[in-house]
């Protein structure tokens, strides 16, 4: 089977931007920022992008490429007989663990973007934004429906292929999706009182700073917000040939990700200081938090409408790159087709995915982790465990079992100062990093 690849570099750029922007953008980074003071938390958090980041992801891209083949091929093709590999397997693990529960929360922003075009969601619910999330959410039937059309959308795209589907997806979605976002925030910033929300986000108050969890939060938000550790940039790497340059494409990927995370904060945080919300309102920013703000505002419905459109385009693109991963992978190892292989993950990540969404109600009292339900379980296990020591493995890979010539050489930085920097940063800040990442989610730092 003759391998696929990208029509072009644009495309693959679009597409590894697709990946890397998505709900860890707009939810995740809006309300991790809230919670961690703003301006401080941004700038160590553009600086690790630049430390953390950018040299892994090269690194993830360029192994892909090398080797074109999926996360477990590429590692059992450059490091035949050696247990690199397994690192592969708990990539494949993770992408299906995190699309179980990310298919969920997408399913949320479909049945607001629904509850927006319906008009149902332009009123008040009577029992307040709040109380009408948390009955969406406990319910057994409603949420499985919009996880399973979000799923279909996702595993329709996938079964298309790398260029008919993927691609294509991203050369539609992406620009539309910066064009809703910047449109957003410029409407935000007209806001009565935006000012203090401006300010929030891009003046630094480094008294945050005594607490050290801001700089470790800050750096997890950089490594998880680029798509690292789980396969997804290597999959997508391995689409690449050999005449694709590396470092400008994975720089340029690693600075449009975090211009959406800057514009998402833009867009959210002066609505929430104009009227007058707490900005470390914490995961239900988004869905309840905002919802409020949209009701007060002038035009609400339509802004809602469009804000919820973004949150599931981002979620979209995103999701895609998760299934390609355990579908890449089927298609080598097990000599599947695209469309077999695109619908048996789906069929999996379907019934895993209701058993996150059956966890937050009539399947509460599951706790498979301590005192965390289905849901929380599957997160802080791919999260906090999978994605690290996948991120470490790809960094001790590049540093430690390349020679130093070979590494250069993969990643186009032959005879260059930057690669002798960037060669510094993978094999020996980059892990200790990770390593300070991975003991702080177990709570050990």
């Amino acid at each position: 089977m003759e391998r696929e690849n990208w029509a072009s570099r644009l495309g693959f750029m679009l597409a590894a931007m697709g990946s890397a922007v998505g709900l860890g953008n707009i939810w995740r980074f809006s309300y991790v920022a809230g919670e961690n003071g703003g301006g401080a938390f941004l700038i160590i958090y553009i600086l690790s992008v630049f430390i953390i980041g950018v040299p892994l992801l090269l690194a993830e891209v360029s192994i892909g490429r090398k080797a074109q083949q999926d996360i477990v091929g590429s590692y059992q093709k450059l490091a035949p007989k050696k247990p690199w590999f397994l690192a592969g397997y708990i990539g494949v693990l993770s992408s299906m663990l995190i699309l179980s529960f990310y298919s969920v929360v997408a399913g949320w922003a479909l049945y607001y973007l629904w509850g927006y075009t319906s008009g149902f969601l332009n009123q008040m619910p009577a029992e307040g934004y709040g109380a009408a999330f948390s009955e969406y959410t406990t319910g057994d039937f409603q949420p499985l429906f919009w996880h399973a059309l979000f799923l279909t959308l996702t595993m329709l795209i996938v079964l298309a292929g790398v260029k008919k589907g993927i691609e294509l997806a991203n050369k539609i979605l992406m620009p539309l999706l910066a064009i809703l976002m910047i449109g957003l925030a410029i409407y935000s910033l007209t806001l009565p009182g935006a000012k203090a929300g401006v300010e929030f986000l891009f003046k630094p108050d480094w008294s945050v700073l005594k607490d050290p969890t801001v700089i470790i939060a800050a750096m997890g938000q950089a490594f998880f917000s680029l798509s690292l550790g789980v396969g997804t940039m290597m999959t997508y790497g391995s689409y690449l040939s050999k005449d694709h340059k590396l470092p400008s494409a994975t720089v340029g990927i690693s600075i449009m990700d975090t211009t959406f995370a800057i514009i998402s904060g833009v867009v959210i945080f002066p609505a929430v200081f104009a009227f007058g919300i707490d900005p470390s309102s914490g995961p239900e920013l988004v869905f309840i938090t905002l919802p409020e703000i949209f009701y007060q505002m002038d035009f609400g419905a339509i802004i809602g409408f469009i804000f919820f459109a973004a949150l599931s385009m981002a979620a979209v693109t995103s999701s895609i790159s998760l299934m390609e991963v355990p579908v890449a992978y089927l298609m080598r190892a097990r000599k599947m087709s695209r469309k077999a292989a695109s619908f048996l993950i789906g069929i999996i990540i379907f019934f895993s995915g209701m058993a996150v969404s059956l966890g937050l109600g009539r399947w509460s009292h599951i706790t498979p982790i301590g005192d965390l339900n289905i849901f929380d379980s599957m997160d802080y296990l791919s999260s906090n465990i999978f994605l690290p020591i996948g991120g470490l493995v790809m960094a001790l890979f590049m540093g430690w079992h390349y020679k130093k010539k070979d590494a250069l050489s993969s990643t186009d930085f032959t005879n260059s100062r930057i690669g002798n920097v960037w060669y510094l940063l993978v094999k020996f800040i980059a892990p200790i990093l990770i390593v300070i990442i991975f003991l702080n989610a177990l709570g050990i730092v």
